[in-house]
């Protein structure tokens, strides 16, 4: 018994750098393990609390694994298939033979308590793992060369992955969620007729989608030149500096004082290249000073990241929530964005990881996220009218992002391709056609809507602009504007 009794204390590891043994529970794995062989339901009940790794001695991860084989093979688990199992992986020798296979299952005689032992040891381990990355970061924390902004990332983004592993989602009883459904759909009847999402500003887009939904994913996609930044960008204007409602925009292509000149050009309708240059006139002069104000102190927050990946996304998007009240989120453009800490046999399949992430964010923080992406040249190579109008299978890198996808947008010019008239016979110049390809909530269609492209400005087609200048043509004192005296902004020409 002696001998027998040190080899085992041989196999499990010790860890002592603490101190002390890391929190484990070796009796208990063994009663699990057990369970598992007299009762072909149980791996059901703890398939996904527990993982090889969650077991503390080397044995028990193997012979959970051959377990887990059997179960997911659908093949009979008991001591002498464990046992073929463990022989087939290289592994009895190692774990004691057969008979520690045989003491494990006679040491329990029912798996009635094998949910409650499941979670002690998920916890045992999660302990452990925490612990682990404690000294990891302690111990790189300690040296000068590190980047503490780096390490803070690294350190959320090792939390994030092991709670996203073993922390359990429970299934619901449909009653609750029926409640649940009924008191939103008797909150919303008294809107009477009002949005139930957040409101984009344009009328006609917001009738059909009923604004922003919580939890969407809406993909914005659209050729080079379509303007579907521009097309984010009013929105980002007419939510957040018309609405005040708090809204998030990370852009991974421009800085955030292009971004701003963009907005800017955008509010006070400022010609893009005169702000480029400064040479702005006196008619300029007196918009930017008037409209400005109106940009500032808004809840409008930028991020300029380049080549964000998802766990930077993810943190930031969660502190923005709590701390700025952010009610939507905006991201120009999905395919700068990178999976980050994982290997992929192509881009595709990154930018598949990426997609899934953004679905699974927005449904965690329960907050719709715009997300800008790229269409492939297909459109450029088709012929006609129709031929130029961008299809879902034009989405690029990625069938996934039109799976993912709640909604998909096309940002669409047919002025750009000279096509200056719809099958109806209206006059497409200095219009955008935004065409809802997908819904999963409702209806498909187009809205029309005014696209200046110098001032990088997307508008309700029935929207009226600036009023122009005093009779008199006098131009008051820049400090003391008010839009009344603004004068006419003219000239449409797009990108």
């Amino acid at each position: 018994m002696p001998e027998r009794s040190g080899k085992s204390r041989k196999t499990q590891p010790v860890n002592d750098s603490y101190g002390h043994m890391q929190p484990q529970a070796v009796e208990m794995e063994k009663v699990v393990l057990g369970a598992l062989m007299i009762d072909k339901d149980a791996f059901a009940v703890v398939s996904d609390i527990l993982y090889p790794e969650t077991f503390y001695d080397p044995r028990h991860q193997k012979i959970y694994q051959a377990i887990r084989s059997l179960n997911m093979a659908e093949r009979p688990v008991d001591i002498m298939t464990v046992v073929e199992q463990l022989k087939k992986d290289s592994a009895l020798e190692s774990i004691g033979g057969p008979v520690y296979v045989a003491e494990l299952s006679s040491m329990v005689a029912t798996s009635a308590h094998i949910e409650y032992h499941a979670h002690v040891l998920a916890q045992k381990y999660i302990a452990r793992q925490m612990i682990s990355y404690a000294g990891t970061i302690g111990s790189e924390a300690l040296d000068d060369s590190t980047d503490v902004d780096e390490l803070i990332e690294k350190a959320e983004r090792m939390l994030f992955e092991l709670t996203q592993k073993n922390i359990k989602q429970d299934f619901v009883q449909i009653d609750s969620v029926i409640d649940q459904a009924v008191s939103i759909i008797t909150k919303n009847s008294k809107n009477q007729g009002a949005l139930t999402g957040v409101p984009s500003g344009f009328h006609k887009l917001d009738s059909i989608t009923s604004g922003w939904q919580p939890s969407d994913l809406v993909i914005i996609a659209g050729r080079p030149a379509m303007g579907k930044t521009s097309f984010a960008l009013s929105i980002a204007k007419n939510v957040a500096i018309d609405q005040g409602i708090p809204t998030a925009f990370f852009s991974l292509e421009m800085n955030d004082v292009q971004l701003v000149n963009r907005l800017i050009s955008n509010t006070c309708e400022i010609d893009g290249t005169k702000l480029m240059s400064g040479n702005l006139d006196e008619a300029d002069w007196k918009r930017l000073d008037s409209r400005l104000s109106l940009m500032q102190k808004k809840p409008l927050y930028i991020d300029q990241t380049p080549a964000l990946n998802i766990f930077e996304l993810r943190t930031k998007a969660q502190r923005l929530v709590r701390e700025k009240g952010v009610k939507l989120i905006m991201i120009d453009y999905l395919q700068l964005m990178n999976a980050s800490g994982t290997r992929y046999g192509n881009r595709q399949e990154e930018v598949s990881t990426i997609s899934r992430s953004l679905k699974g964010l927005a449904k965690d923080l329960n907050i719709p996220i715009l997300a800008l992406s790229q269409l492939s040249r297909n459109v450029e190579s088709r012929e006609g009218a129709e031929g130029k109008r961008p299809l879902l299978s034009d989405l690029r890198e990625s069938g996934a992002i039109e799976q993912d996808a709640d909604m998909v947008l096309f940002v669409h010019r047919p002025e750009y391709y000279h096509i200056y008239e719809d099958a109806n016979h209206n006059d497409l110049r200095g219009m955008a056609q935004i065409i809802i390809a997908k819904h999963r909530k409702g209806d498909i269609g187009d809205v029309l809507l005014n696209f200046k492209g110098r001032y990088t400005r997307f508008s309700n087609p029935e929207d009226s602009y600036m009023a122009p200048l005093p009779e008199d043509g006098i131009i008051s004192s820049r400090m003391n504007i008010n839009d009344a005296d603004l004068p006419p902004a003219n000239g449409d020409s797009p990108f």
